[in-house]
Formats: structure tokens, C-alpha cells, sequence
């Protein structure tokens, strides 16, 4: 249940990632149109609002990342041919991506904090606007890591017991 649960939550995810990129298009094609051609006036509230919106796009798209097993990982060793070695590869990347998810998440909440005492220069928007990312992406690394790797160890646990 849960699973279905994190697997429709990730669909949403790619659905705003579609349309947070179609968004990032317009501020964008503003600065490009009014550089190059001066058909419109030069706004610098667009570079804000495309630094904002890059922001919320890179770590939603780290969250749909972890959850599709696309998010980088190092392989050192050859791949695995055993069950239990499959485990342990698979479950040093899941346990590496929950520790970085964690310190996201610890130390976002002072970094949140801190973007929440500062105003964007040209929007006035408060920082906490694109420093509250970090530590919900944290934790969503955390969640999606952590279920990745029970599911990792059940599908081991489940072969074991079959083949026995």
C-alpha cells in the first residue's frame, strides 16, 4: 500500500516537474527576447523567478530520481551475480543516499531558516521560498531510500526462503 502510495506521490512529482519546466520557459524567453531584440523592456525580476523555479526543479528531480534507482551511483565492484551481493550493492547506495538525506534535512532546517530572514533583491520575495527545498528534499531521499531498501531486502528474504 505504501509503495502505490510513494508511486503515485512521484507521478504528481513528474507532473509539476512538466509544468514547473513549461513556467521556467516564460521567464526565460523573456530575458532572451529583451537582451537580444528590445521588443520588450528589460525585467530583472525574470532571472529570480528562473533561479527559483531551477531550484524547485532540481530537487524534485533528485526525489523522482531516487525513487526511479536514476540517481547516480558509483559502481566499484563489478555487478553482482549472487542475491546477497546484489543486496549489499544495492543497499550501500540506499543506506548513502539516507545519510546525505538526513544531513539535507538536519541542516536545511538551519538553511531554511536562515532564507527565511532574507528578501529576493528585485521580487522581495523571502529566500525560504527556495531554501525550504533542501531539507524536504532530504527527507524525501530519506523516505524513498529508506522503502527502496526494505523492499531490496524483503525481495532477498522472500528468495531465500523459496529456495530453501
Amino acid at each position: 500500500m505504501l509503495g502505490i502510495l510513494l508511486n503515485r506521490f512521484c507521478i504528481g512529482l513528474r507532473v509539476l516537474l512538466g509544468l514547473m519546466m513549461g513556467l521556467l520557459a516564460i521567464p526565460v524567453a523573456m530575458q532572451v527576447v529583451s537582451r537580444y531584440t528590445g521588443l520588450i523592456p528589460t525585467f530583472l525580476w525574470t532571472e529570480e523567478l528562473a533561479t527559483f523555479l531551477f531550484v524547485w526543479i532540481v530537487m524534485i528531480g533528485s526525489v523522482v530520481a531516487v525513487w526511479d534507482g536514476t540517481h547516480f551511483d558509483v559502481r566499484i565492484t563489478p555487478d553482482a551475480t549472487t542475491p546477497a551481493f546484489r543486496l549489499l550493492q544495492r543497499g550501500i547506495v540506499h543506506v548513502a543516499i539516507m545519510v546525505f538525506g538526513a544531513l539535507f534535512l538536519f541542516y536545511g532546517i538551519e538553511y531554511a531558516e536562515f532564507g527565511s530572514k532574507q528578501r529576493s533583491v528585485m521580487m522581495r520575495a523571502n529566500l525560504m521560498i527556495t531554501h525550504i527545498s533542501v531539507p524536504i528534499a532530504g527527507g524525501l531521499w530519506l523516505l524513498l531510500s529508506g522503502y527502496r531498501l526494505s523492499q531490496d531486502v524483503a525481495q532477498f528474504l522472500n528468495r531465500e526462503s523459496h529456495s530453501s
